[in-house]
């Protein structure tokens, strides 16, 4: 099984991290990145772990991009990359296939 990474940067990156494995049925952990120091504007980096998926892929790639677009709307800068063995996604542009194409690599 391959193991997929997330990283968080932006304003109430841990808030967000929170949210993520609360709302979208990805089952996992995620910690303030060791090099993270708060900015006058929240700024801060988070590194997560995702071990598993709660439901089927597709219907948690959309809860994800739901995530992503919401939470995006309240902040001003925020960015999410995916990782998963040679699969890099960054949700700004992603679609749900992209986002199912890492998710699907917990499964292989």
């Amino acid at each position: 099984m391959t193991e997929v990474k997330l990283s968080l940067e932006g304003e109430d990156a841990s808030i967000a991290a929170a949210k993520l494995f609360e709302t979208t049925g990805l089952q996992g952990s995620w910690e303030l990145a060791n090099n993270s120091l708060p900015t006058k504007e929240g700024t801060l980096a988070v590194i997560g772990t995702v071990v598993g998926i709660v439901g089927g892929t597709i219907a948690v790639a959309e809860q994800v991009r739901k995530w992503y677009q919401e939470h995006k709307r309240a902040k001003k800068k925020f960015d999410v990359v995916l990782v998963a063995g040679d699969v890099r996604v960054v949700l700004e542009n992603a679609t749900i296939e992209d986002i199912c194409a890492v998710l699907e690599e917990l499964e292989s």
